[in-house]
């Protein structure tokens, strides 16, 4: 008897195994995005030689950041490499267990055409500021940059040396991470002073950002930006660590028009002195229970969110969402077999891809009222279309 179980448990593991192998080398096509606009995607490599890197190992290395640009394209929509191959080919191929639970890049297609003409549909656009998560490479993102430029926005994403996870430059240098720029290993008595570091130079590269987006708009050495990008109208926005950025940004630059944090837990001082833009909250599910560890971040939240103008803030609830799945990564690019596992445990209760769809919704609904319409028609969230959302 025992011998039969063990061999009914054997096969099933390699026939996991197989299902997975198999669905890694399959192509994918990420979600077609929801707006009028088809997306173009630039990639900048953008350095500050009058800034030192505070995280660089290296003492006195200059800042430098690869910048990936989705906006709204000219033409027929198309599809093309979610990371060039180039790039990949520099990176290598990820290793361990996730490495072998994700897609294979080369098989996965975007919905932006690489360089593409801006459409000339409106004079300029408004312009969103996007952070990913911890280490996470923005590229792991382009869902919700895809669907955000498709309705008429210059999406900038930010991947920066040493502390995003592989950043690859058109030179072919190759930069990791270094452990100290890693928040999820910030703890013990300098918590919270490895959180303000961090914090410190990831907001400042959105500065930096914001700058460079300033002469690009003043004069593009290709044409296709210039006098096009509006810097009058930013919106920031990140997703975990990213949206910490977020909220922090947008307390220290008046620059910054409105802000949405996508279950990150706030850091900074943003906590005790808030701030005066339109600010919006995306909870997951887990971090909206009532667990004492969540009661703490609440607890911060509500700090911020009582210093909001009254008119111009929101919370809102994803029912079903789990942190991990806000990312291509999370929701599209790992094992489709092993969400299937985890969703009949129990521990994912929504479709990666339709959590990404209500994520995108939420975000150019809110940013669509403070960056198109200047709030003069505050963001209605709720909607028969996605039951899923809980304005709170």
């Amino acid at each position: 008897m025992i011998a039969a179980i063990a061999a009914v448990g054997v096969v099933a593991i390699v026939g996991l195994v197989i299902s997975v192998r198999i669905e890694r080398e399959t192509d994918l096509t990420l979600p077609a995005p929801t707006g009028p606009y088809a997306v173009g995607r630039s990639i900048f490599a953008w350095a500050d030689p009058a800034t030192v890197d505070a995280l660089a190992p290296a003492p006195g290395s200059n800042r430098e950041l690869l910048v990936w640009i989705w906006y709204p394209a000219a033409g027929p929509s198309s599809s093309d490499e979610y990371v060039p191959a180039a790039m990949r080919a520099a990176a290598g191929a990820p290793g361990g267990v996730l490495g072998f639970l994700t897609r294979d890049f080369s098989k996965v297609r975007g919905r932006s055409a690489d360089d593409a003409e801006l459409s000339p549909s409106e004079r300029s656009y408004p312009v969103a500021i996007l952070r990913g998560g911890a280490s996470a490479p923005v590229v792991n993102y382009t869902t919700l940059a895809e669907d955000l430029a498709s309705h008429g926005y210059i999406v900038a994403g930010i991947d920066a040396p040493y502390r995003t996870n592989v950043v690859v430059f058109p030179d072919g240098r190759v930069l990791r991470r270094t452990s100290e720029n890693n928040p999820e290993l910030c703890d013990g008595p300098q918590k919270l002073a490895c959180f303000d570091r961090l914090l410190n130079a990831w907001t400042a590269d959105i500065g930096f950002v914001l700058d460079r987006l300033t002469q690009l708009n003043a004069s593009d050495p290709m044409s296709r930006f210039t006098g096009r990008i509006d810097l009058m109208r930013v919106g920031i926005f990140g997703h975990s660590f990213g949206g910490s950025q977020a909220a922090q940004f947008c307390h220290d630059d008046r620059r910054c028009k409105a802000g949405i944090d996508i279950d990150g837990i706030p850091l900074g001082s943003v906590i005790r002195e808030g701030m005066q833009q339109p600010f919006m909250f995306v909870f997951s599910a887990q971090i909206h229970a009532l667990d004492p560890a969540s009661r703490l971040v609440q607890a911060d939240i509500q700090s911020i969110y009582d210093r909001l103008p009254v008119d111009d803030r929101l919370r809102v609830s994803i029912r079903g969402s789990t942190h991990f799945t806000f990312s291509d990564d999370g929701a599209l690019l790992k094992s489709r077999v092993v969400r299937g596992l985890l969703r009949a445990l129990g521990a994912l209760r929504i479709d990666g891809p339709r959590q990404l769809a209500v994520t995108a919704y939420c975000v150019r609904t809110f940013f669509d009222s403070y960056l198109k319409r200047a709030g003069e028609d505050p963001p209605r969230l709720a909607t028969t279309e996605y039951p899923e959302i809980e304005v709170l």
